[in-house]
């Protein structure tokens, strides 16, 4: 059994925190700060004809679905992850983009949606701090797909998340990237 450091157990601390403070909103709380999002959509440091990766909601995520629509219709195109092994890839989704179901109840396009690069990612989380420090979920699926993805390009990471998932100070391990930028229902904040 592999010994967990001190630095990954205060992060899975400060995970479930967070996660409980989340799954302890409303359903219509939920929704309505979900609505919020893209209130605050132009500001967003978003490139003329960025191809922008949203994700698809699981659990009691922040719904980026009505976000993602405003972008589209600001002339963006728009992709989603893909699991394959422990990466993930990225697919377009269009209108009328078939979506299959995939892990942890989510839904992805399938293999007939073309593959894209994005120029920026839109990523769910556990929780954030004042710094652009993240905590994920734990299994690194965004950690790698990063790393992969700044081999081949500048890419903007902004996270989402609801603004009660905020934490005072996210330890950072050696392979943690810091955010951009976060959008909670509060509106959007840079950082470095």
């Amino acid at each position: 059994m592999t010994a967990v450091s001190p630095l990954a157990a205060e992060k899975d601390t400060l995970r479930k925190q967070a996660l409980a403070r989340r799954k302890a909103m409303s359903v219509t709380d939920r929704i309505e700060k979900s609505l919020d999002l893209v209130a605050h959509c132009d500001d967003l440091p978003l490139a003329a004809g960025a191809v922008v990766a949203g994700f698809w909601p699981i659990r009691d995520e922040i719904d980026a679905r009505p976000l993602l629509d405003r972008i589209r219709q600001k002339g963006h195109r728009l992709c989603l992850p893909v699991m394959v092994g422990p990466n993930l890839i990225f697919r377009q989704l269009e209108r009328g983009t078939e979506l299959v179901p995939a892990a942890f109840g989510t839904l992805e396009p399938g293999p007939e949606a073309e593959e894209l690069r994005p120029d920026v990612l839109l990523m769910p989380l556990a929780g954030f701090d004042a710094q652009g420090n993240r905590i994920g979920y734990g299994k690194a699926f965004y950690d790698n797909a990063i790393a992969t993805l700044e081999k081949t390009g500048a890419l903007l990471k902004i996270g989402l998340a609801f603004a009660l998932q905020e934490v005072d100070r996210v330890p950072v391990e050696a392979h943690d990237k810091p955010l951009n930028g976060i959008l909670t229902e509060r509106g959007y904040r840079a950082f470095g």
